[in-house]
């Protein structure tokens, strides 16, 4: 039953055909599977023997993850570890009940070295106040794993500006790399403190204001936090609570993503429609293989443009809670 072929033919893809065998491969399993999933695509009525094709796989809409467990039938969502969105507004926060959390780590693990390198060749620093005081983050969870992967005294979580301070200044004559995840507030508050000139240091923002400073848009964030920094650019993660896998934008507000994960854009105004992708904007869904005891098709309420297979964060629909990693309006 449990697919692990499956699972090791996703960490291997290396084509587009490949991503196509493996996502119809998930498709029919997670629609026998997932109950709220096979739901969502009767009720649209799919004919489940036409899909040849991951873009012709239904979506689920992302808000279900806040009323329904979306989770494989035979699975107890009680032995499952549950992970929460950050949620900043009365509408509640997404659930996503995770069976098998050394897929998690493998996704991320896996992600972080394609585009970063070894967790050990770095020291990896985490303001993340906000997350930590909620709990159930599936990003202090991430965290957590390359702090400890990174095997270096320094690596670990500041609470405050004040003690971030403290180790950010006693690095520049260790001469390794540094990477900062820090949550949008906590690094403008950091900067605020001093200005820096650390030529080893990246980093990272991932998240909005929490409702704890005005909203800025990414242009507006990124060009504070470069000079604050004295950096060329900010790096982002594009990462959720209702996923396993996330892309990363290393400077440029572009994002790229593992093999087993894929962008695609809807229309605007028709959430069943896809789009041609090249320079426009629609609605982001997001296919993410390693999601196997979940959903791996999620229509976020995310608004994007693609471009060369990359994709741009564009902002989030109308009337849409703001949550999650990098959804600042644009």
């Amino acid at each position: 039953m449990y697919p692990q072929s499956l699972i090791s033919n996703i960490f291997e893809i290396s084509s587009d055909h490949d991503f196509n065998e493996c996502a119809l491969e998930l498709f029919h399993l997670q629609y026998k599977n997932v109950q709220v999933y096979k739901d969502y695509c009767d009720l649209l009525n799919v004919n489940r023997e036409t899909i040849n094709s991951f873009l012709e796989i239904p979506f689920l809409p992302i808000q279900f993850f806040k009323s329904k467990k979306v989770i494989w039938n035979d699975f107890n969502p009680d032995d499952a570890k549950l992970f929460l969105s950050s949620g900043t507004t009365a509408t509640g926060r997404s659930h996503h009940y995770v069976h098998d959390l050394e897929l998690y780590e493998r996704s991320f693990v896996s992600t972080f070295k394609q585009f970063y390198g070894s967790p050990e060749e770095w020291t990896i620093l985490a303001l993340l106040p906000s997350y930590q005081e909620q709990g159930n983050s599936s990003l202090i969870y991430m965290v957590d794993k390359l702090i400890e992967q990174s095997q270096n005294e320094n690596s670990g979580y500041y609470l405050n500006s004040e003690d971030t301070l403290k180790v950010l200044n006693s690095l520049p004559n260790q001469g390794s790399k540094t990477l900062l995840f820090g949550v949008s507030y906590a690094l403008l508050d950091l900067i605020e403190s001093q200005t820096f000139d650390l030529p080893n240091l990246a980093v990272m923002e991932t998240g909005g204001m929490k409702g704890r400073r005005k909203e800025l848009t990414k242009t507006e964030l990124h060009d504070l936090l470069k000079t604050g920094f004295n950096v060329s650019g900010i790096h982002s993660e594009y990462g959720m609570t209702e996923l396993l896998s996330q892309g990363y934008s290393r400077g440029d507000e572009w994002f790229d993503f593992p093999k087993w994960m894929k962008p695609v854009l809807r229309k605007t105004n028709d959430p069943l429609t896809l789009i041609d992708q090249e320079g426009k904007t629609g609605g982001i869904n997001i296919i993410d293989l390693a999601n196997v005891y979940s959903c791996a098709f999620i229509a976020t309420q995310d608004l994007g443009r693609m471009e060369n297979g990359r994709l741009k964060i564009m902002g989030r629909f109308d009337h849409s809670d703001t949550r999650g990693c990098n959804l600042l309006i644009q």
